[in-house]
């Protein structure tokens, strides 16, 4: 049973990485803060607290290259790198963060 809750949260986390990814994208200059972040989160009905918020942006950072992130007091600022965007242009695969879908016109 620990075998698939593990891989359900690897996929979980894998599709919560993209979703801040393509939020992060569509902002005028590609950054966003983790409270805001959190709140996009809540309208794809994922209900997760500003630490996970954070633990995922910190893999981004550290392990994928995605996001770039400053610290302002106890928030992060996420920043959307050349790598992160390739992600979802298809231009490169990232592993750990799911693959962009093919968007409808």
């Amino acid at each position: 049973m620990s075998q698939i809750f593990d891989g359900y949260e690897d996929h979980f986390n894998a599709d919560v990485r993209l979703i801040i990814l393509r939020t992060l994208a569509e902002e005028h200059d590609g950054r966003l803060n983790s409270t805001m972040i959190t709140k996009v989160l809540e309208r794809f009905a994922i209900n997760r607290t500003r630490d996970y918020v954070h633990t995922q942006l910190r893999w981004m950072e550290k392990q994928a290259q995605a996001v770039i992130l400053t610290e302002v007091g106890s928030v992060l600022v996420a920043e959307i790198t050349q790598q992160g965007e390739d992600h979802l242009q298809k231009r490169a695969i990232i592993e750990g963060i799911n693959r962009p879908s093919r968007r409808r016109a």
